[in-house]
């Protein structure tokens, strides 16, 4: 079963392996094992709970916390609150269609997360 296999990957991450890894894993009912604060609030967003993944971010400090903020508040369509947090991120405002916002944050995240 696919939630099985994906809440067990390996990876230095500690939870997804790849993009395409994680991008599957939002079919599972639960976040892979031991993602990453910051990944776990994109693998909500995903699956279609903007406020567990707004509790999420909102617990968290820190560049990559701000960075998924601001992806969510622009999401709800609430701007300037989302330039506040892009901002905090030190990130310049999306302009791309939010798939590809959480492509781009998804696979910087887990790129950091593996060297």
């Amino acid at each position: 079963m696919l939630a099985a296999s994906v809440n067990t990957m390996p990876s230095a991450m500690s939870g997804a392996a790849s993009l395409a890894d994680f991008k599957l894993s939002v079919a599972a009912a639960s976040p892979p094992d031991r993602l990453q604060p910051p990944l776990q609030a994109l693998w909500w967003a995903a699956k279609g709970d903007w406020n567990k993944a707004h509790g999420i971010v909102m617990a968290q400090e820190g560049g990559d916390a701000a960075w998924v903020h601001a992806f969510l508040h622009r999401a709800e369509g609430d701007h300037d609150n989302a330039g506040y947090w892009y901002r905090r991120a030190r990130r310049p405002a999306a302009t791309v269609a939010l798939d590809a916002e959480w492509d781009e944050i998804a696979a910087a995240l887990i790129g950091q997360a593996e060297t």
